[in-house]
């Protein structure tokens, strides 16, 4: 099936580490090319910086990406904050794809209306700017997280009502199809636990655990683009995808690391606005969420959505990080399937090993 041929995919907060990872990965399938990539964030040290990666390559399957970046990917400098930017970015698109967000728990907690802009006012202005000028998008993917699912945190909560803002606009503008997808820690992505842990290990300790107990959702940079593409061919207006994907106590994650290094760790205590297990789905989210396989989707709520909706293979149960988690052995064996152990070579946010 086509998703992306022929058509222009607009990427908030695109030089980000989903974003990244989701420009090569259209890059990479010729018989699937978008028309165009437009790369839309305001850091313009970031996107000189993914320009410059991309023309760097030096493995020989890295070409076809190279030869279709130069093509195709079209860098824009704006703030998903600002409406007239973003109206002026979403001009001609069919696509997009909105990564844009302030997601670090302290910070949002510090800096609470700073996060209201971003993550709700960002999608709003996306709904307005193209129920306002009546723009032809197909597809708009709000990217959400655990975070959002009984919220304790400011960004979770606004992450959660950028779901309902994404979920409500299917009603006032049908002719465009709202998504969202939601899931938990992204294992290289800026920010995330294993990389603070193997720059504490490489700099000889000690490891900050926030408590011992505390259990994550776990996933790679490359399945959150699968839940992405996923969620694009296959939910309905309104829906929810969520990735079934394993969770591990983050003090395994840190002794994986660590081996048998002469490491100590030190219990910090939880953060301002953490939890000490992530939710997916939540028990009352679960009696309107469908198993699709790999997947789950939670359908909307809303009953102006219900002809889109079905009732069989319910969930029925929460889905919590603290229901199935990984032991230690096996959690060393997922980082080291994701070549995230110690020795490996990082690959930090999607950029080519080298």
């Amino acid at each position: 099936m086509s998703l992306f041929k022929n058509k222009v995919v607009l990427i908030t907060g695109g030089t980000g580490s989903l974003g990244k990872v989701l420009t090569r990965r259209l890059l990479s399938n010729p018989n699937d090319l978008p028309k165009k990539i437009i790369i839309f964030s305001r850091d313009e040290a970031k996107q000189h910086a993914m320009r410059v990666d991309y023309k760097q390559k030096i493995q020989a399957t890295d070409e076809i990406i190279y030869e279709d970046f130069k093509k195709l990917v079209e860098f824009r400098i704006g703030d998903i904050r600002n409406y007239h930017s973003v109206c002026a970015a979403l001009d001609g698109v069919n696509i997009v794809i909105n990564t844009a967000a302030l997601k670090q728990v302290p910070t949002c907690e510090y800096f609470p209306y700073e996060a209201v802009q971003t993550n709700i006012g960002g999608a709003e202005n996306i709904v307005r700017a193209i129920r306002e000028n009546k723009l032809t998008i197909d597809t708009v993917v709000g990217v959400s997280t655990d975070k959002a699912c009984k919220p304790i945190n400011v960004m979770g909560m606004t992450k959660a009502i950028q779901e309902r803002v994404f979920i409500n606009a299917n009603i006032s503008i049908p002719s465009t199809r709202f998504i969202c997808v939601r899931y938990g820690n992204v294992l290289a992505s800026r920010g995330s636990v294993v990389p603070l842990f193997r720059e504490q290990i490489k700099n000889g300790g000690p490891v900050t655990i926030t408590t011992t107990d505390m259990t994550r959702f776990l996933l790679s940079l490359d399945k959150a683009v699968d839940t992405v593409i996923a969620s694009i061919e296959n939910a309905y207006p309104g829906e929810i995808y969520i990735p079934k994907v394993p969770s591990a106590r983050i003090l395994d994650v840190a002794t994986a690391l660590i081996e048998d290094r002469n490491i100590e760790t030190i219990i910090t205590g939880i953060r301002p606005g953490e939890k000490v297990h992530e939710i997916l789905v939540s028990y009352e989210e679960s009696q309107h969420t469908v198993d699709r396989g790999i997947y789950y989707a939670i359908q909307p709520m809303l009953p102006e959505l219900l002809p889109y909706i079905t009732k069989r293979n319910m969930l029925h149960k929460e889905y919590s990080s603290g229901d199935s988690v990984l032991n230690l052995e096996d959690t060393k064996q997922l980082l080291y399937d994701h070549k995230l152990n110690i020795d490996a070579p990082f690959n930090y946010e999607g950029e080519f090993l080298r």
